[in-house]
């Protein structure tokens, strides 16, 4: 076998506890399939008595995939799964043992979410109030933490937790009735039922010699029990995973879990895997000294036999326009010396940072994919708000009409939307003119109300009044993930109309005919050769041979929610180590002087992650070989005169059109082919163009 050193060591040890702390690219997944194999091949196992436990479905049918191409034979009996699958396996066998019956049924998340919905509804609640999509995640959180409805009471000292109890228990009692399981049941009853029945757990413990756990830095606390429960008895349980890789204590992951392995099991054994294949050299010195900061880890230090690479490029744009514009030209050059689309990706720490670089790419005709989100405009809480605005412009548009008639639910329903349309069609009117009673006349007179307002707001006035007045923003919720996200997407459509207000008319009727042509640019076909763009979470298993890392400035990564609190800002810095991990030959980081986001300009620092890498090991193209300031015109080594190249921190790149007595006049050229003209602003200076 062609493994190194490290490998080999952690493949011949089999007996006993084993930690494989894994950095990034260094073959884990491969070793943990090597020692299934190498327990087939040497007859220490039988099949069945295997359990490899994987985070994702995918993971765990590449494993199975590569342990039949290797052996031939037997791999089905091997337990391969999540562990959500097990759990499933476990509970189909003795669902008897907890009182279900044999057809018991699981529940999705939305399944899960209508029992909520129905229950706050029957107690009479505020639904706004109490709303039943953080009430369900409370009850997912309490799971996951091993308290069950009645232990909940311990931690329910407010008025609001006391009622989220009470929906705990009539939730279970639900459950239970229907003869059902949510998702979190999948893991929480396989240990109920081993601590009611220890001749069951006995079974398990005997069948399960070799237990391996994939990703062990990501479990949490549900999965920590059932694997130590299982391995209890021969304790042969290898984990591989890297304490530097935590990024998901969002969905309840405890990095402490692979801290404290050791702890756990005395007898231990921990192999280093740091032996990079995948990124060149300079890649991995800037990913060392990023991680390294970090306090709560186990050290060790990535190095790789590949070559030097390319410096690691570090760009900072005068704004998040310059910053798309920089990347789209450094792709276009990338593509040009042979490198295709689907081996460049552009990482960002939020989603709502993707659309100036969407909006680049496309005018640029460069094809992409998001992964993990859809197009920004093709967002769900961004159609909503421009249909709203569509039909504040035109009352005559019956498609904006019927899609926000009831967003938010205004209890205007399928069939009273019918009836209005009916009408319509009868009298040969709109829609809007056949409103004329009931609950639509309300949402009626709020469109007449924003369109007066509309004749004295600017665009991103009228958009905060479309916002706070429809509900349109208070229908989410901070607190919940996907709702975050949402409210950041319509806070960032703030910066859209910011921007056409400094560079166009500013009216309403240029932005909906500016808003539709971009929108319906972003119709893409997709095709297999497409630059990628998501988030740094999505990143995590991927790699490209050029990874662009946007918005590298103090407040958005690290983010903001992170800056004040010293284990959060260690999880930002993981993501950091995640993100420039993912590069195997080339890596841009770049950050914006200024930045416009969620309808806010900020002039953010650069992220603190930049000076922890070092200059030594970045080539800043910002610097450029000559400047000189404006006010020193009158020294004769810093002349500046007609014809001269200048550079302007806001307009960029520029040229001297006169020179009268010391005054400068000078041109820069905007965007869409506006003209600036500014003169001796002490702003500018005088570079050497570099080609």
């Amino acid at each position: 076998m062609d493994l190194n050193d490290k490998q080999k060591e952690a493949l011949e040890c089999v007996d006993g506890p084993l930690l494989i702390l894994a950095g990034a690219g260094s073959g884990k997944t491969r070793v943990l399939t090597e020692k299934v194999c190498y327990l087939l091949e040497n007859n220490l196992a039988n099949p069945d008595e295997i359990l490899a436990i994987t985070f994702t479905n995918k993971a765990s049918r590449e494993m199975r995939d590569r342990i039949q191409r290797k052996i031939g034979h037997d791999v089905y009996n091997i337990w391969i799964s999540t562990f959500h699958s097990f759990g499933l396996k476990i509970l189909k066998r003795h669902y008897d043992l907890l009182g279900y019956d044999k057809n018991f049924t699981i529940m999705d998340s939305d399944d899960s979410l209508s029992v909520v919905k129905k229950i706050v509804k029957d107690m009479g609640l505020d639904i706004k109030y109490y709303n039943p999509r953080v009430i369900k995640n409370k009850i997912s959180s309490a799971k996951n933490e091993m308290i069950d409805e009645i232990g909940y009471g311990k931690y329910a000292h407010m008025d609001f937790e006391k009622i989220v109890q009470e929906i705990y228990i009539k939730y279970q009692k639900i459950l239970k009735s229907n003869n059902c399981i949510d998702f979190d049941d999948l893991l929480i009853l396989p240990i109920k039922l081993f601590d009611k029945n220890p001749d069951v757990l006995k079974l398990y413990q005997e069948k399960f010699k070799y237990v391996f756990i994939d990703e062990y830095q990501d479990t949490n606390t549900v999965q920590y029990i059932l694997s130590k429960m299982i391995s209890a008895k021969y304790k042969n349980i290898c984990v591989v995973g890297d304490i530097d890789q935590s990024i998901y204590s969002f969905r309840n992951a405890d990095y402490r879990n692979i801290m404290n392995f050791e702890k756990d099991y005395k007898t231990c054994k921990t192999i280093l895997l740091e032996q990079n294949y995948r990124s060149t050299k300079n890649i991995l010195n800037c990913a060392n000294n990023v991680i390294k900061n970090n306090v709560l880890r186990k050290d060790k230090n990535l190095w790789s036999l590949n070559d030097d690479g390319d410096m690691v490029k570090y760009y900072r744009a005068s704004d998040e326009k310059a910053e798309a514009d920089f990347v789209v030209d450094e792709i276009k050059r990338l593509v040009s010396d042979g490198m295709p689309y689907q081996e460049i990706a552009v990482l960002y720490r939020t989603n709502a940072q993707s659309r100036t670089i969407e909006e680049s790419l496309m005018k640029s005709v460069i094809p992409y994919k998001i992964v993990g989100s859809v197009y920004f405009y093709n967002r769900k809480e961004i159609k909503d708000l421009i249909c709203y605005l569509k039909l504040i412009y035109n009352e005559k548009d019956d498609n904006s009409l019927k899609r926000i008639i009831n967003v938010p639910k205004r209890k205007i329903g399928l069939k009273t939307i019918e009836a209005i349309e009916e009408k319509a069609m009868q009298q040969e009117i709109s829609m809007f003119d056949a409103i004329s009673s009931s609950k639509e006349l309300n949402f009626k007179k709020l469109i007449l109300e924003f369109k007066e307002a509309s004749l004295k707001l600017t665009l991103t006035e009228l958009v905060d009044l479309v916002l706070e007045k429809s509900g349109l923003k208070s229908e989410y919720d901070p607190n919940l993930i996907e709702d975050e996200i949402r409210l950041e997407n319509l806070e960032e459509f703030k910066s859209i109309t910011k921007r056409f207000e400094e560079e166009e008319d500013g009216t309403l009727e240029s932005f909906i005919e500016n808003i539709t042509l971009v929108s319906d640019m972003n119709e893409h076909k997709e095709s297999s050769d497409q630059v990628t763009l998501m988030t740094v979470h999505s990143a995590k298993g991927l790699e490209f041979d050029a990874i662009f890392i946007i918005g590298l400035e103090e407040g958005i990564f690290p983010h903001i929610n992170s800056l004040m609190n010293p284990e959060e800002l260690e999880e930002e810095r993981r993501l950091c180590y995640v993100a420039i991990t993912r590069a195997r030959k080339k890596l841009y980081l770049i950050n914006a002087r200024s930045r416009m986001l969620f309808g806010k300009e900020s002039a953010n620092p650069q992220s603190r992650f930049i000076s922890e890498i070092g200059e030594d090991y970045l080539d800043n193209l910002s610097k450029p070989k000559i400047i000189m300031n404006a006010k020193n015109i009158n020294k004769q080594e810093n002349d500046i005169s007609l014809g001269d190249h200048v550079y302007h921190e806001k307009y960029k790149s520029g040229i001297v059109i006169a020179d009268e007595r010391g005054i400068l006049t000078v041109a820069f050229a905007k965007p869409y082919g506006i003209i600036k003209v500014m003169k001796n602003h002490k702003s500018i200076r005088k570079v050497e163009l570099n080609g």
